[in-house]
């Protein structure tokens, strides 16, 4: 059955319609999921027309692995309206951890009848796909069935799928089929490079901070929202409750760091992301070292209430086994907080001068000890933090997106009308 689509209420520009597509991105049931794909595709949609689908993975034996696995696969609606953007959800299937090779082929069939009425409704004129597999594999097939061209953004999780036997294959078939390779840090656009792009199909666009969102308040106001000692000094890490993020290499520390630094408080901010939930594991660690007067769990919070947690705060520090371009660290110096981080991905291109932070080796325990003593008992200029945050704004990184969706959009039409052209001789 035909899917209809309706014209946008009004473009924000003539330009080329844009369609996001992308399986990680906030719902009303999963409103944290893919908060920085979102910020991206809607700053861009404030330049020109843009709709969003993003595939959810469905199979028919979910409802019962949500009963053994409370908060997995928790599905989405059909279509929302967000901020004035349509985003529509059709489902694809897709076995848990089985078959993976196989997902994008599947997202790119579940996607088709909607990529095909937003065509055929002129409202699909460059596909702007995140992540590489299955995402990207499936965009890149997309724009080869509707003769669109296709952008597809690394943001982190293309490192671990190139060193996969079975996925590597599929990740450099898309990225061997698209037109542009965008990458959220230069060692992402390495390791495209190695993948076999050619450098002229790749571009670094970093994510962006909001400097209105961010910016540092009343450190005394702040601490005493959330009940904190006015004088305690305070690490704070934020992103999703998984093993990935690190919190647990944190609290491993506390012991140890509160042995110089008694009134030590920790402030952990997240809650479960689609990679899993480490809430409970971490608390039963909390428990374990005896930390519960010192561990705050606040949940995950909106960027809003996230600025004044920041604030309250000394020292961020993200221990993180993988990055793409972990948008939080900007945010964090841009409350003028320096920055304490594991030398993976993009960490290293974000935290890249001294006056910034540190960036440690990764599963280097002691090395990550001491430059949390360090960042602790240094004298920051916040005011250079600061600085740096705003030498990293949203409208940088959309000037280039804007100019490479309306290159490719114009060269696309080019090829379709010398086919027509072609096929009319």
């Amino acid at each position: 059955m035909p899917v209809a689509v309706t014209a946008p209420p009004r473009p924000p520009s003539d330009g080329p319609h844009v369609v996001v597509l992308s399986s990680l991105f906030p719902s009303a049931l999963q409103p944290g999921s893919g908060l920085f794909v979102r910020e991206r595709a809607f700053r861009v949609g404030a330049r020109l027309p843009l709709a969003v689908v993003a595939p959810t993975p469905w199979f028919p034996g979910q409802t019962l692995l949500r009963r053994l696995r409370p908060g997995s696969r928790p599905g989405a609606p059909r279509h929302e309206r967000q901020r004035g953007f349509d985003v529509w959800y059709p489902r694809f299937f897709s076995l848990p951890l089985v078959l993976r090779r196989l997902d994008g082929l599947l997202m790119a069939l579940g996607a088709l009848p909607r990529m095909r009425a937003l065509h055929r409704a002129g409202r699909l004129d460059v596909i702007d796909a995140h992540f590489g597999y299955p995402d990207g594999h499936a965009a890149m097939l997309l724009g080869r069935w509707l003769g669109v061209p296709v952008t597809v953004t690394l943001r982190g999780t293309e490192a671990r799928h190139a060193a996969d036997p079975v996925l590597r294959p599929r990740l450099q078939q898309a990225l061997a089929g698209v037109q542009r390779v965008f990458a959220v840090s230069d060692s992402l656009r390495r390791l495209a490079l190695q993948l076999g792009v050619p450098p002229e199909r790749t571009r670094v666009v970093g994510n962006g901070v909001d400097l209105l969102r961010f910016a540092p308040q009343p450190r005394a106001a702040c601490r005493e929202r959330l009940g904190l000692p006015a004088d305690a000094p305070v690490l704070v890490t934020v992103g999703g409750l998984v093993e990935r993020k690190g919190f647990h290499r944190v609290i491993e520390l506390l012991p140890a760091l509160r042995m110089r630094w008694p009134g030590l408080h920790y402030l952990v901010v997240g809650g479960p992301s689609p990679e899993g939930d480490w809430t409970a594991r971490l608390q039963a660690q909390v428990r374990e070292l005896g930390l519960q007067d010192c561990v705050r769990f606040t949940g995950p919070l909106e960027p809003d209430a996230l600025a004044g947690v920041l604030s309250a705060a000394d020292v961020f520090v993200l221990p993180t086994r993988n990055e793409g371009w972990a948008n939080v660290l900007l945010e964090a110096m841009a409350c003028g907080l320096p920055v304490v981080a594991t030398d993976v991905g993009g960490n290293a291109e974000v935290v890249c001068r001294p006056e910034l932070g540190t960036v440690v080796p990764f599963g280097d325990a002691p090395a990550l000890e001491a430059a949390l003593h360090e960042a602790l008992a240094r004298p920051w200029d916040r005011g250079a933090l600061r600085r740096h945050a705003e030498a990293n704004t949203w409208d940088r990184r959309i000037d280039d997106l804007e100019a490479e969706f309306l290159a490719l959009a114009r060269a696309g039409q080019g090829a379709a009308a010398a086919l027509h052209e072609e096929v009319a001789r």
